[in-house]
C-alpha cells in the first residue's frame, strides 16, 4: 500500500544539510556549517549503513555536537586571529612625518608627508611657526587639512660625527 518512507530518508538528510549551509552562507559564524557536517557525516551516513531512523539521528546529533564545541571553536580562533586593527586611510597618517613647504602663517601652511601627500596644515596649540624644511608630525587629520606639530628628534637622524 503505502510505500516505507524510511528508504527515502536519505534524501531528508541531503536537503537538510543544503537547508543549513544556506542558512551558514547568511550567518557565517560556523555553527551551521556544523550542523550540516553532522547531518551528512551522521545522519546520511548511518543511512548509508542501512541503521534505523533513530540511530541515523543520534548520530547525527552527535557528530553535530562534536562538530560545534571541537571543530567550530578552532575554526573561530583562525578566522580571528588576522583580524588585528590596521589603519587605513586618512586614519593611517596620524604620526607619520612631514616637511614644511610653505611658511606658516597665522598657523596655517603647507607640508609634503612622508608618504609623497601634499596636505593644507595648521599648527597644534602652542606650537610656533614652523620654517621650510623642518620636520614635522601629524597628530590628526581635520577635514583637508592635517594638524601637525614639531618633531622629536631622531637620534638616528643625527649627522655629527
Amino acid at each position: 500500500m503505502l510505500p516505507d518512507l524510511t528508504q527515502y530518508l536519505w534524501i531528508a538528510w541531503l536537503v537538510l544539510a543544503l537547508i543549513f549551509v544556506i542558512v551558514e552562507l547568511l550567518t557565517l559564524e560556523f555553527t551551521f556549517l556544523m550542523l550540516a557536517g553532522g547531518t551528512l557525516v551522521g545522519g546520511l551516513g548511518a543511512n548509508l549503513l542501512s541503521a534505523p531512523w533513530w540511530l541515523q539521528v543520534g548520530a547525527a546529533a552527535a557528530v553535530s555536537a562534536l562538530l560545534l564545541f571541537t571543530i567550530r571553536p578552532l575554526l573561530l580562533r583562525l578566522l580571528h586571529r588576522s583580524s588585528a586593527h590596521i589603519p587605513t586611510n586618512v586614519d593611517a597618517l596620524a604620526g607619520i612625518g612631514a616637511r614644511v613647504l610653505v611658511p606658516f602663517v597665522d598657523g596655517a601652511g603647507s607640508v609634503k608627508l612622508d608618504n609623497g601627500e601634499t596636505w593644507t596644515a595648521r599648527l597644534v596649540e602652542g606650537e610656533r611657526n614652523a620654517e621650510v624644511g623642518s620636520r614635522l608630525v601629524v597628530r590628526a587629520v581635520r577635514g583637508a587639512t592635517v594638524e601637525v606639530a614639531a618633531a622629536v628628534p631622531d637620534p638616528k637622524e643625527n649627522t655629527h660625527g
